[in-house]
């Protein structure tokens, strides 16, 4: 009997201790739970390129050629392209008329002219021991000089270039279509000169990576810092909450819990920006809703996601889970006892297959706990995307109190809108979003999140009354998510993304 007092003792203080440590948390009334009406802070604390295009204006040389871009080299003489023989783990030749995937290649930026060259199947460029070129090492790193090669361009045509070899001399193409590294510095730029290529550039990605790598530290972390100070700032606050909006969400990336000193390229100072963000959120009334946004090893392969080179491998270790959560801990520790923390959204668009719904759901599990040491705000679980079934995270979110999951609703970006009729957009939002919308929101399940949306469509000239439609159909229908929704997003360079000034122009009226 005494050891038996002692349990229920015991257990009685235990749930004591309990009741008064969750009694200091800021606590959410899920069952009597108002939709929200937020706006993403996008391109603030996570770079994209595409929102604000002035932050790569001064980069000062090869501003083209950042991590990341694919581009395409063509040989002067042979009028074939180079190629990673079966996609890599072989020579490279030069033997293709046309370029598609082995003959596209990664560039890591190591300096202003200096390239590191990676292959469809991820191994980079060296040379054998005979000086010929080949893609047969699968790691690297920046130090790593012996898959270092330089870029020359000639000043009058810059898309004719010479590649410098590790060995110090040139690439050239052989009339055998190998390709060897021993031709001398002289050159006339030439269509006789085997040494000489034609660079297209494919792609460009222009995230955080790619932004601060490119300027170096010392410039990155000035450029950085008059960007968080100046693109979102206190009256921003002040127009979102004079607007109909009641919160902000704000995408962070991982290296943001290491600043003021994050891994390189990162520089520090986007923390101080998002404390910021809470003071301004807290005067003006606003819910902050923090959306890691960017994570360790890329979970999407994408510009936003803090990738260097397009490579997504966030999850294929539990290393990833275990980083991802040491983020998590971080951001809830610090802004639990802030009155406007609203909710932690644990990832951002996971993209599938890559990402595996089992590893999605360790990670969520181990995520949600990690919250609630601290705090019982909303934990949003984002769906994965290129999938199939729309409801996979449904059952598995119901068992989390408190549990939100986030979908993200766009009429571009897919094949199915090219070509529909703004009539068809504003009826594929009633017939297709709407009853989509509505078979996740079961009883007794997580509530829904409309996370990312926006008043823009495949359809070339397109009216303001147009706009004024198709927006207002939007904001029926994702009023209806039980847990509310995101614009994407406040300011963007593109007009119909800027959500203020979609506002101040009067195509949107919350």
């Amino acid at each position: 009997m005494g050891s038996q007092l002692i349990s229920l003792l015991m257990l009685s203080l235990l749930f004591s201790l309990t009741t008064i440590s969750n009694a200091s948390r800021p606590i959410p009334d899920y069952y009597s739970h108002d939709a929200i009406k937020t706006v993403n802070l996008g391109g603030w604390l996570v770079t994209e390129g595409w929102i604000t295009p002035h932050l790569f204006d001064d980069i000062p040389i090869n501003k083209d050629l950042l991590d990341g871009t694919q581009i395409q080299l063509k040989s002067i003489t042979l009028k074939n392209y180079l190629s990673a023989n079966n996609g890599g783990g072989s020579t490279v030749s030069a033997n293709q008329p046309a370029a598609s995937t082995w003959e596209t290649f990664k560039l890591w930026r190591i300096t202003e002219t200096s390239f590191q060259f990676r292959v469809l199947n991820w191994q980079f460029f060296s040379l054998d021991d005979n000086g010929k070129l080949v893609a047969t090492s699968t790691a690297s790193d920046d130090s790593n000089s012996l898959h270092n090669f330089m870029i020359l361009r000639n000043d009058g045509e810059p898309n004719r270039v010479r590649i410098k070899a590790p060995n110090g001399s040139f690439l050239k193409v052989n009339s055998d279509a190998t390709v060897t590294a021993d031709h001398p510095e002289r050159t006339s730029w030439g269509d006789d000169d085997p040494s000489v290529f034609l660079l297209t550039n494919v792609l460009q990605l222009k995230g955080e990576f790619q932004v601060t790598n490119a300027y170096g530290s010392d410039s990155a972390a000035s450029v950085m810092k008059k960007h968080w100070e100046s693109f979102i700032v206190e009256e921003d606050f002040k127009f979102v909450s004079e607007n109909g909006l009641n919160g902000v969400r704000i995408p962070v990336g991982w290296w943001i819990s290491f600043d003021p000193n994050p891994p390189r390229p990162f520089v520090g100072g986007s923390l101080h920006a998002l404390d910021n963000a809470f003071s301004w959120a807290e005067k003006y009334n606003l819910k902050v809703i923090i959306d890691i946004h960017a994570m360790p090893s890329s979970q999407n392969g994408w510009e936003h996601s803090g990738t260097r080179d397009g490579l997504q491998s966030w999850g294929q270790s539990y290393d990833d889970i275990r980083q991802s959560t040491a983020v998590v801990d971080f951001l809830t520790s610090r802004y639990a006892n802030r009155t406007s923390l609203y909710a932690i959204e644990l990832i951002n668009e996971p993209l599938a297959p890559g990402v595996t719904l089992d590893t999605l759901k360790k990670y969520y599990r181990v995520g949600y706990n990690t919250v609630r040491k601290y705090s019982n705000v909303h934990v949003i679980m984002s769906n994965r995307l290129s999938i199939g079934d729309p409801k996979e995270l449904i059952q598995f979110a119901s068992g989390f109190s408190g549990s939100v999951v986030d979908v993200h609703y766009y009429n571009v970006f897919s094949s199915i809108f090219e070509g529909m009729s703004v009539q068809q957009n504003i009826d594929y939002i009633y017939n297709n979003r709407a009853p989509a919308l509505s078979s996740l929101m079961i009883s007794n399940g997580p509530l829904i999140f409309v996370g990312e949306w926006v008043d823009d469509m495949d359809v070339q000239d397109a009216s303001k009354n147009d706009y004024q439609r198709f927006g207002s159909a939007q904001l029926d229908v994702y009023g209806r998510a039980t847990f509310g929704w995101s614009y994407w997003t406040l300011k963007a360079d593109q007009n119909q993304w800027s959500l203020e000034w979609m506002i101040k122009n009067g195509y949107i009226k919350i």
